[in-house]
């Protein structure tokens, strides 16, 4: 009786530690609502790495295996489904979240249960947390190159800055408002609005746009309008009888994806800024989109938050080989200072700000829904704390130097503030 029970709690032992032992990955998108036209192809970017690391011999002698949830466009959701997964189904990993406002509502989550999280999307920076990765570009990787551009290439005087209602638009035009006046741009020169998400009745807001050039000005519009509202935006701006050459358009949340739905006839000549596209010139992105269409079908494209998977996913993969293990400290620690290709032809290096550097791209909208790449940067270290704005122009983050993502420079003090969302 006693060899039974030595060799019941024995067997116990061994599932217990096999248990602990299993990897993995949280993959927090919407597959449904507003946001799934943008998100739903990063859910299956994540498979499709996960089954190619499997592939290979999986992770520490382990499978990876996925976590799909569906948080459906609903910020509070978010929140739900990322304690969920930390929580209940033991993710060592999560990557996901699309909007900013997603992201802030995972915050005290993942703060309070020391979760992981690899964000793959432009977002508005003012924002360094130990459990987040930013894989996609700050505002000095994308916005302020992409005005750059308007101002000297296209010689813009005037600016519609349009976006969707919630956090990164706002925070990212704060931004844009300050440096265009810091170039000698006019408040009255500067056009603001904002729209709820899945807006569709653009016709009034397009009109006002035209308006601005009334007095001859060269108008530009600067895009941060998200998810499947873009779709409306465009169609108005092609019934008004808008050719980019009249007013041109930059966004930042129009990819490959996004125009796969459009009829892109009319939106030649419009500009994206992002830090890759699919017809980025590279033997390593050829291998990327064979894989992906392969995988995928012959339709389907590849856009800029994929590469960024595929940058945080290789790098938590290199981290988690070095440390060992995949727990989170021991992950983190690993993670500084980590080099993997990108797949325009580089190599991302992850900074001690919890930032890549990247290349900055901008891409002119083709008849095929491609861009061709006009404008392409060397990597450009990414800033959590613009220097744009005066508050934050005095803070760095510096997690393994000072253990810190909001140290003030000028009292030397070290300040951490909890999400407001």
């Amino acid at each position: 009786m006693m060899k039974k029970i030595l060799s019941a709690a024995v067997l116990t032992a061994v599932f217990a530690g096999a248990a602990q032992a299993e990897i993995k990955v949280g993959i927090l998108h919407s597959l449904s609502g507003t946001m799934a036209i943008s998100e739903t192809t990063l859910k299956d970017t994540m498979l499709m790495l996960i089954e190619q690391q499997n592939a290979k011999g999986g992770l520490l002698g382990e499978e990876i295996v996925p976590v799909v949830v569906d948080p459906a466009s609903d910020w509070p959701l978010f929140a739900e489904k990322t304690r969920e997964l930390i929580s209940n189904e033991g993710v060592d990993v999560i990557f996901g979240c699309w909007t900013s406002s997603s992201r802030k509502a995972i915050l005290p989550v993942l703060e309070e249960l020391n979760g992981l999280l690899f964000y793959p999307v432009q977002y508005e920076g003012e924002e360094s947390s130990k459990n987040v990765f930013y894989t996609g570009a700050a505002p000095n990787q994308q916005a302020i190159p992409a005005t750059d551009y308007f101002l000297e290439e296209l010689g813009v005087e005037k600016f519609a800055l349009l976006g969707t209602d919630y956090v990164y638009p706002r925070t990212t035009n704060k931004i844009l408002e300050a440096y265009l006046k810091d170039k000698g741009i006019a408040a009255e020169d500067i056009f603001v609005n904002y729209t709820p998400f899945g807006h569709s009745d653009w016709s009034k807001i397009v009109a006002d746009v035209v308006a601005l050039g009334a007095d001859g000005k060269k108008v530009g519009v600067i895009s941060t309008i998200n998810g499947d509202a873009n779709i409306g935006f465009y169609k108005e701006l092609a019934a008004a009888g808008i050719s980019a050459d009249d007013i041109p358009v930059v966004a930042f949340s129009v990819g490959e994806e996004e125009l796969s739905g459009l009829d892109t006839s009319n939106l030649v000549g419009h500009l994206a800024a992002w830090n890759y596209f699919q017809s980025a010139d590279a033997p390593v992105n050829e291998e990327f989109v064979a894989a992906w269409k392969a995988r995928m079908g012959e339709d389907r494209v590849t856009n800029d938050p994929m590469e960024a998977h595929v940058i945080g996913f290789d790098m938590w993969v290199q981290a988690v080989e070095k440390a060992g293990t995949a727990d989170v400290d021991a992950v983190r620690e690993a993670m500084y200072g980590l080099q993997v290709p990108n797949l325009t032809g580089g190599t991302a290096t992850m900074l001690p700000n919890h930032h890549l550097t990247k290349p900055v791209l901008i891409g002119e909208i083709q008849a095929d829904g491609q861009f061709d790449i006009i404008s392409q940067t060397e990597e450009v270290p990414g800033d959590a704390w613009t220097d744009y704005l005066p508050e934050s122009a005095v803070l760095e983050a510096d997690w393994p130097g000072l253990g810190c993502g909001m140290y003030n420079t000028e009292t030397e003090t070290c300040v951490q503030i909890k999400s407001n969302y």
